[in-house]
């Protein structure tokens, strides 16, 4: 029987790559550095920023100030929060230039137990709308609603009153199919165990000029995790999405009521890029003694998690210049009024032979005592994108602490 299941999968994946890219014949170029290469693994959808407020400043958060959706970008800030406990809802419409259907769900939360401890929280919901299933002669079998989910949690402790570390496990489970038949082969629910190690730097600096400054850099190592396979009767194993985030920044505060901040971040799959294989005359790939395609240029991927995230450093059919085109980065501004109003804007880019992922950002938020609303959008930077008109809605609270009194009073947060 024959599923829609690429559908599903080109819908999930042209969230990180341009539709438009074209992928050059390897028996007609060459120049490695000249073709789309864009790295693909199993559930994208962990990357996804899913907050307003990290989606407004260009999809960054792994040197930002704490908050409640430090979860996804660094789990280390947790500790860094200025209160007792938050919690967050996101919500985002996703690829809604191409479908209606698709969607985003968030929910973060975290819990400082003591000044040097602390516990968070996230699940993650990713829904891909109603899917059709269709036998090999096309007639319908079934209408399903693939989806995705993953939960985590963090423990996140102080190492030193600049510096702490967390570790967070995670659950990962994606269900694509249905289990539906491909091939005589039943398929199943992709799940996966992974974690993040992560650290986290803030200090404080005193200045005659500026009423504060404060430096923050982060690291996080995301999603380290087994392949995921979608049937029993394959051998095909697939990274999951493995990634190294690293962001530094930096917030002004020009007197009591006014501060600007300004953050840059630099990201890497950490899972290997696909080779370019050797071709006969015909266009036809070439097969050893093994019955193994041979490689022309790159590194075979079929090779251990470990390994491929070292191998991913140097893995590149194009070599170093390559390897420099997997980096993503981004950058993003946020201005705060009295801890109260809060205008952002970012800009993400990402090579045109790695996914083409260029956009812009804006958004703003407004805190009233525990309460906290963000909305995010995003401007492509070509045309007819699919992540064109992106929104995101969050709503947050945060708490000083559990005494009642103490959250009547409460007059801002951060």
């Amino acid at each position: 029987m024959f599923k829609k299941v690429s559908l599903v999968a080109a819908i999930t994946l042209l969230g990180f790559c341009n539709i438009n890219a074209q992928i050059v014949d390897p028996t007609r170029n060459t120049d490695y550095l000249g073709r789309m290469n864009a790295i693909t693994t199993a559930v994208p959808f962990l990357l996804i920023a899913p907050d307003s407020r990290g989606g407004a400043m260009g999809d960054i958060g792994a040197a930002t100030s704490a908050d409640a959706n430090s979860q996804h970008y660094n789990p280390a800030k947790n500790i860094f929060n200025k209160n007792k406990m938050g919690v967050s809802v996101s919500y985002s419409p996703w690829l809604n230039k191409l479908v209606q259907d698709i969607n985003l769900c968030y929910v973060g939360a975290y819990l400082k137990i003591t000044d040097l401890d602390a516990i968070a929280f996230s699940l993650r919901y990713f829904s891909l709308g109603d899917i059709t299933f269709t036998s090999e002669g096309g007639y319908e079998i079934s209408t399903q609603r693939p989806n995705e989910f993953a939960i985590d949690f963090t423990y996140n402790r102080k190492l030193i009153d600049q510096l702490s570390m967390a570790i967070t496990p995670r659950f990962i489970y994606s269900d694509l199919t249905a289990r539906q038949y491909s091939g005589g082969l039943e398929t199943k629910p992709g799940i996966a165990g992974a974690a993040d190690i992560s650290l986290f730097y803030e200090q404080d600096f005193k200045s005659n000029s500026l009423e504060n400054q404060t430096l923050r850099a982060g690291l996080n190592i995301s999603n380290i995790g087994n392949k995921m396979s979608y049937s029993d009767g394959t051998d095909r194993r697939d990274f999951i999405s493995t990634n190294l985030k690293l962001g530094v920044g930096y917030t002004m505060e020009f007197d009591e009521y006014n501060s600007l901040a300004i953050a840059c971040e630099f990201n890497k799959l950490l899972v290997p890029t696909q080779p370019v294989y050797a071709t006969d005359s015909l266009g036809k790939t070439i097969y050893d003694e093994s019955n193994n395609p041979v490689i022309e240029s790159g590194r075979d991927p079929n090779v251990s998690v470990p390994m491929g995230m070292i191998q991913s450093f140097y893995d590149a059919p194009g070599g170093f210049r390559e390897e420099l085109r997997e980096i993503n980065w981004a950058i993003g501004i946020e201005y705060a009024y009295n801890d109260l109003l809060f205008v952002r804007a970012g800009y993400f880019n990402e090579h045109k032979n790695k996914g083409n992922r260029k956009f812009f950002t804006v958004g703003a938020g407004i805190r009233y005592n525990i309460l906290g609303i963000d909305v995010s959008y995003l401007f492509a930077v070509s045309q007819h994108h699919p992540l064109e008109n992106t929104l995101r809605f969050t709503l947050s609270f945060d708490f000083v602490s559990f005494n009642k009194n103490d959250i009547k009073n409460q007059r801002k947060f951060k």
